[in-house]
């Protein structure tokens, strides 16, 4: 289950509520929304599921994404509402990965990951923040 900034009793951002600027990460807020009573998955056996199938949706890579954030992470991260003018830390620094897989900049993309997740889940992850990234190209 995943946290909001209105989850643990935080006040809303205090910048105005307004159309969010990047359509990836208003995509991954309602995403997150709709998986906060889900339950939890485990990482290594969604990305096993998904990369049998090349044809799996943009949504479904997002879910496993927002579902398996917290093992990856061993938190609870925080993902404001969608329309929500501010960002949190972690949803800069998922965009920040995204936006160097975008620029092939793979060192970026490595030393990120390890900035906050263990050896044992950076490649599952890595490779989930690819798909969407890759799939968010062409919208």
């Amino acid at each position: 289950m995943l946290q909001t900034a209105y989850s643990q009793g935080h006040t809303a951002p205090s910048q105005a509520v307004g159309p969010a600027t990047d359509p990836l990460l208003s995509h991954l807020r309602w995403v997150a929304l709709g998986c906060r009573a889900a339950a939890r998955v485990d990482l290594f056996k969604a990305c096993a599921t998904l990369a049998l199938d090349r044809d799996v949706a943009r949504q479904a890579h997002a879910e496993v994404l927002m579902r398996s954030l917290p093992q990856a992470l061993g938190r609870l991260p925080v993902f404001y509402r969608p329309g929500v003018a501010d960002t949190s830390f972690d949803e800069d620094w998922l965009l920040r990965i995204v936006d160097r897989h975008r620029a092939s900049d793979a060192g970026s993309v490595a030393f990120l990951l390890r900035s906050r997740v263990p050896d044992h889940a950076r490649r599952n992850l890595g490779f989930l923040i690819a798909q969407i990234s890759d799939a968010f190209v062409s919208v």
